[in-house]
């Protein structure tokens, strides 16, 4: 279905380097980008542009104009988004989702990678020193960085910042406007090893998932659509909050079965249980 076809990755940022290899591999798909296309129209993760549709919305958006722009019937675009961890609180994560479209065969299968392997971080910054201890918190200079004057103060601004000397002296021209920078990770992927490993992973995910096929129909993208808690405990019985089972559904036919104990375990540590560990 899918050898030797062409398919448009949407991105400015560089994920090609991790993507178009996987396809390639699994898929035998040969990948390609424009380069004029500019994704940060989408919404700038420095925010002097606005995300303004949700980040799968937005990675479908972005893959379809891609694919037009292109005249390619097959593109991929990912999205992603930073903040606290749905569950472990206080806890940074990178949410990144991966959109395949396949126009010719009617085709749309996504995946989510969620992930706390992520510098994500921020700080207003006094002096050079406050800059070298954040600098290396955040992983600096492998991972870059951003200055501005104030979290919403663009003007100046400096993106990809990856080495002490610039680092240095962009902090000092703008502090000479304000006792205070505002220093942040730079979540760009070309810019972030991080998070490009998550991508990576995203994209090992949704290529499994292309090679996974329905038991009824055969289309690809036979895969995960819904998790049952519901493990019970080993002592009391109850039902905990662990996984009970995986929902798999096909898009196409509508046919679903339900794979039950999907860790390997038919009940949970007490210790995850609310009541013998409220």
């Amino acid at each position: 279905m899918f050898f030797n076809r062409k398919m448009v990755i949407a991105t400015s940022h560089g994920k090609e380097k991790v993507i178009a290899p996987i396809f390639k591999n699994e898929l035998g798909i040969e990948s390609f980008v424009l380069q004029s296309f500019d994704t940060d129209t989408f919404g700038t993760f420095s925010g002097e542009v606005d995300r303004t549709d949700d980040p799968l919305t937005t990675a479908r958006k972005k893959c379809l104009l891609a694919m037009n722009a292109a005249n390619c019937d097959i593109g991929i675009a990912s999205e992603g988004s930073f903040g606290a961890h749905p569950q472990l609180f206080f806890v940074p994560a990178d949410d990144e989702w991966l959109v395949f479209i396949d126009k010719k065969n009617d085709l749309e299968i996504v995946v989510r990678e969620l992930s706390t392997d992520t510098n994500f971080n921020a700080k207003t910054i006094q002096t050079e020193d406050e800059l070298l201890a954040f600098a290396e918190l955040v992983k600096f200079p492998s991972h870059s960085i951003i200055l501005k004057k104030s979290k919403d103060d663009f003007d100046g601004m400096k993106k990809g910042i990856n080495n002490l000397s610039d680092l240095s002296s962009v902090f000092h021209q703008l502090h000479k406007y304000t006792n205070e920078v505002y220093a942040e990770t730079d979540m760009r992927a070309m810019h972030n090893p991080s998070r490009m490993k998550v991508i990576e992973q995203a994209a090992i995910k949704l290529a499994t998932k292309i090679n996974s096929h329905c038991p009824n129909c055969s289309t690809p993208g036979f895969g995960i659509t819904n998790v049952k808690q519901g493990l019970p405990c080993a002592w009391c019985s109850a039902e905990t909050r662990s996984t009970l089972s995986h929902i798999y559904s096909c898009a196409k036919c509508d046919f679903s079965k339900e794979e039950f104990y999907p860790h390997k375990k038919t009940f949970e540590d007490p210790m995850f249980c609310d009541s013998c560990n409220p």
